[in-house]
């Protein structure tokens, strides 16, 4: 299998060429995120709204660099995919959510293996459109097992350089955060290849 800095690697051959569209990209998807969090101040209307529309945005997010990390192109039509399969990518915003809350309850160590558990579920989604979203939380649980620890110490080799985005009060977070994306979809990719699941694309 391999190592958190061959997946890295991968993510930077991704990335080579591509960090423009990928650094604004991922900057549109910040700027809605953080309007949508504003909005949220509003009662009852903006929390409905954060509900509604943080499991369709986070399904492009995801889309657009498991599609980088494969040698697509993607646009930003691909950010705003999750409208075009409304109800799977809510529906799943909604249960990871409610499941790791509930999880969390037990207390946040458990909470953490839950995110962890379910954290291929977009990528799943993306792949096979035939799918609904319990299903994509099932084939998640199943392909990350014996695998948490290998994503909680690839995610644990971005400390440094989150450490030092704190120095450019957060601007290095616009090319830090491909960079975790795109290692995260690659990661993804190796999983997959050795999953007895088909992978079909959309």
């Amino acid at each position: 299998m391999p190592t958190s800095a061959e997946i890295r690697a991968k993510a930077r051959e991704s990335l080579r060429g591509n960090w423009a569209s990928a650094v604004l990209h991922f900057l549109l998807y910040y700027v809605i995120m953080m309007g949508i969090g504003f909005f949220g101040l509003v009662p009852v209307i903006g929390w409905l709204a954060n509900v509604v529309l943080s499991g369709v945005l986070s399904f492009g997010l995801y889309s657009f660099f498991l599609a980088l990390s494969r040698g697509e192109r993607p646009s930003t039509e691909t950010l705003f995919s999750g409208f075009s399969r409304f109800m799977d990518t809510f529906l799943l915003g909604l249960l990871m959510g409610i499941f790791i809350f509930l999880w969390s309850l037990l207390l946040i160590i458990p909470g953490i293996i839950a995110a962890f558990r379910y954290s291929q579920a977009y990528y799943i989604l993306r792949d096979n459109p035939g799918i609904g979203a319990l299903e994509a939380i099932r084939r998640s649980k199943d392909l990350m097992v014996g695998h948490k620890l290998r994503l909680f110490v690839l995610i644990l080799t971005f400390i440094g350089w989150a450490l030092l985005c704190g120095l450019t009060f957060g601007i290095g977070t616009l090319w830090l955060a491909p960079y975790v994306y795109t290692s995260q979809a690659h990661f993804h990719n190796d999983l997959i290849s050795r999953s007895a699941y088909p992978r079909i694309s959309p």
